[in-house]
């Protein structure tokens, strides 16, 4: 189940700042620097690597929900 929550982390600041810069290479007609290629991968693993805490954190919350429904006794 995804809660499409950040959990406090700048997933949507990291994806605004991908998508600039993307917007600003597009219609030129120099070539993209190794500089800038390296720039905009660096954030794409930083967000993939975000996504991936957000799917761990968001079934840990699911796991503990449904282990308190299971068992509405226990006080955790």
């Amino acid at each position: 189940m995804n809660h499409f929550e950040d959990h406090g982390l700048p997933l949507v600041q990291l994806k605004e700042q991908r998508r600039e810069m993307i917007v600003a290479l597009m219609g030129r007609k120099e070539p993209i620097s190794k500089v800038q290629i390296a720039e905009i991968a660096a954030i794409q693993h930083a967000i993939a690597a975000i996504e991936a805490v957000i799917v761990d954190l968001d079934a840990e919350v699911d796991s503990v929900f449904i282990e308190r429904k299971d068992r509405p006794w226990i006080i955790a």
